[in-house]
């Protein structure tokens, strides 16, 4: 019996020697001491010995389990370092080599242009106000004294997501939220993303919108003229002419389309302007009396003005932007000439 426990220890310890990863030694492991394994079943058959000779066998066969664990203990050690050191020489990092620059990162058009328009509204003492942009028909629609049977309430343009619920397709109602939620005067912009269903190289059926609205006693439509003037000359550059168009908005009364000198070529006709030397940026007009009621302000006491622009149409303007697509296409080609 003692050569046969001499025979597993030989064999174990040569076995445990031969291994060069931790899945073989855990092999070898469960070979001589699993429950399944030789010294397993050395201490199975010890009832086939004789009294005499069970304890001294007994002893042997712990002394050899307790040897091969601290055996395998070591060799699990060995094998651990020796891995470490091979993949901390496959990291070694060659510091003789050049360093990679890091592509710095570029401001979108989209918040160029916002951010210009931010920034000359805020000089003339307007409020930043955002919203949400799942809207309620009544702020989107009723409130903006759009009927029922209005166009722009078909569902072929305009993102319904139930009866009452949509994806709004102006930032106006945030104007209504804030003329709600204060007296006059209200001297604000709110800017966007609003959703219309709509697509070609002009129109997205999402885009990004920047509206304006003040109330107070005493404005008028000579106000509104010349504020834009003011914008219109600041975004594009001293010189730049406006030019009012009569226009139809349910929410304005007068409205007016707004134009501005064609910036490529300064009002004397191209083709980016068509020949016609003006380029159409925006809609605006006086705030309609019913809008005002409908917010609790007394129209007879205050007037105000309102405005609205795409601040794609600004970026492809200010930017020479022939396709809309570009700004949503992620084409670092494109983004990178900002």
């Amino acid at each position: 019996m003692e050569e046969k426990i001499q025979s597993i220890r030989n064999r174990a310890v040569s076995a445990c020697r031969n291994v060069t990863n931790i899945q073989e030694l855990q092999e070898v492991r469960v070979e001589f001491l699993g429950k399944k394994g030789e010294l397993t079943a050395l201490l199975r058959g010890m009832g086939q010995l004789s009294a005499k000779e069970r304890p001294k066998v007994g002893q042997l066969v712990n002394e050899l389990r307790n040897e091969l664990e601290e055996v395998f203990r070591l060799r699990e050690g060995v094998i651990s370092q020796s891995a470490q050191a091979v993949k901390l020489a496959a990291e070694t990092i060659d510091i003789s080599l050049p360093g990679r620059k890091s592509a710095p990162g570029t401001y979108h058009p989209l918040t160029l242009a916002l951010q210009e328009i931010k920034s000359v509204f805020i000089s003339m003492g307007y409020q930043v106000v955002e919203g949400p942009e799942i809207e309620t028909d009544y702020y989107n629609f009723e409130a903006l004294n759009v009927p029922p049977d209005h166009p722009a309430r078909d569902m072929q343009d305009t993102f319904y997501l139930s009866e009452q619920l949509l994806l709004r397709s102006q930032t106006s109602p945030v104007q209504i939220r804030t003329m709600e939620q204060q007296p006059a005067p209200v001297r604000i912009i709110a800017p966007g993303r609003v959703y219309r269903s709509d697509a070609d190289v002009t129109h997205s059926p999402m885009f990004h919108q920047v509206e304006g609205l003040l109330v107070d006693r005493g404005i008028t439509f000579a106000d509104l003229k010349g504020t834009l003037q003011l914008f219109a000359e600041k975004m594009f550059g001293e010189g730049t002419q406006t030019r009012f168009r009569p226009s139809y908005f349910p929410f304005t009364e007068p409205s007016a389309e707004v134009d501005v000198s064609c910036i490529i070529c300064r009002g004397s006709g191209c083709r980016v302007c068509s020949q016609t030397g003006w380029l159409e940026i925006l809609g605006s007009g006086m705030v309609d009396p019913r809008v005002l009621t409908k917010v609790g302000y007394d129209p007879d006491q205050v007037s105000g003005f309102a405005f609205g622009m795409g601040i794609d149409r600004i970026a492809m303007l200010k930017y020479g932007i022939s396709d809309i697509r570009l700004l949503f296409e992620n084409d670092l080609r494109f983004l990178q000439q900002f």
